[in-house]
């Protein structure tokens, strides 16, 4: 029987080369049509020129292939600008019209946010530095804590820290914050602003209506987060007559002028602020977002960057050596024509 299978064996295994090796021949080019064919595909694949902001005024012009993501072209800026790798470095979108920005997240395509620009849009992408965007890994004792008094948290050691990110973003769900809270409601269509208490939940943004109690079959469903991103509002105080200008905004990516899909939401200061908008980021991407922040961190530690400088050569990588220049100051743009009320 041994002799027997032996032979039928050899003969498997050759007829399978025989077979990749035909297939290969076909995934080739085998004319100079099929090559120029080939060519054009690849031509076709589509490329943007993107201006991209920087906080002393000068602007770097990009070429970003449209499915590059966001951690892509901000291993570009790093190339072009010879600034560190912190992790606090970000790609924000700025919208006048609105007066909103926002900053795009590591893991999303750059190219998604700015497609659904209108041509008269003057929408602007800023390259800046924003302590706030990991937050929550490098002190998640705000988030998970937030009931304390502030001053008390400022003791948290960093074990403690590492413990919180463990039991909060160390499984295979992420754990959100159990935030709520007071906030003020600007109601459509008008400059009115009335408090309401919110609750926050890993399926979305609920609110306890009037004569009701906190308890979850009171709750009622203001938002869910899938179709929605978050916004920080500029001068909204001046603009809507909002209670503070500590105001976010909840709308679909494709809404770029006024309306009544968008939803307004107004905080008392600007840690309630923090803490709202990034436990909300938390809930909208979950463990994607830590990832983000590991992936960064990664991106920033020295051992990282000899490794890149001693490589820099290699595009692939898109990082480059130290450079003795200092990143530019952290700036938010407000909205042209304007000044904080």
């Amino acid at each position: 029987m041994t002799q027997q299978s032996e032979p039928a064996v050899a003969s498997s295994s050759s007829s399978n080369a025989a077979e990749s090796s035909k297939r290969l021949q076909m995934s080739e080019p085998q004319t100079k049509a099929d090559k120029i064919k080939l060519a054009l595909e690849n031509l076709n694949e589509a490329k943007l020129i993107v201006k991209v902001l920087m906080s002393d005024g000068s602007s770097k012009a990009l070429m970003v292939d449209e499915k590059q993501t966001v951690r892509e072209v901000l291993d570009k800026l790093f190339e072009k600008t010879y600034c560190d790798c912190s992790v606090d470095w970000s790609l924000c979108e700025t919208s006048p019209e609105l007066q909103i920005e926002r900053g795009l997240e590591d893991h999303e395509c750059f190219a998604e946010p700015l497609s659904v620009w209108t041509s008269e849009s003057e929408n602007k992408i800023y390259f800046v530095s924003r302590p706030q965007k990991y937050v929550m890994f490098k002190d998640p004792q705000l988030f998970y804590m937030w009931k304390k008094k502030t001053a008390s948290l400022s003791g948290i050691n960093e074990q403690e820290k590492q413990l919180l990110l463990k039991e909060n973003f160390g499984g295979s769900t992420v754990i959100v914050p159990d935030l709520e809270g007071m906030l003020f409601l600007k109601e459509d269509g008008k400059k009115v602003w009335k408090p309401r208490y919110f609750v926050l939940r890993a399926s979305g943004l609920y609110y306890v209506p009037k004569g009701k109690t906190k308890s979850s079959s009171d709750l009622v469903c203001f938002v869910h987060f899938e179709k929605v991103n978050i916004y920080t509002c500029i001068n909204h105080r001046q603009k809507y007559r909002a209670p503070t200008n500590f105001c976010f905004m909840l709308k679909h990516p494709c809404i770029q002028k006024d309306s009544d899909y968008i939803k307004f939401l107004c905080c008392e200061d600007e840690h309630t602020l923090l803490l709202w908008v990034n436990s909300i980021r938390i809930a909208k991407y979950g463990t994607v977002l830590y990832e983000n922040y590991r992936t960064a961190m990664q991106r920033a530690s020295p051992s990282i960057k000899t490794l890149y400088s001693a490589a820099h050569t290699d595009k692939s990588n898109g990082h480059v050596t130290d450079c003795p220049h200092e990143p530019p100051p952290d700036f938010i743009p407000p909205p042209p024509g304007n000044t904080q009320g």
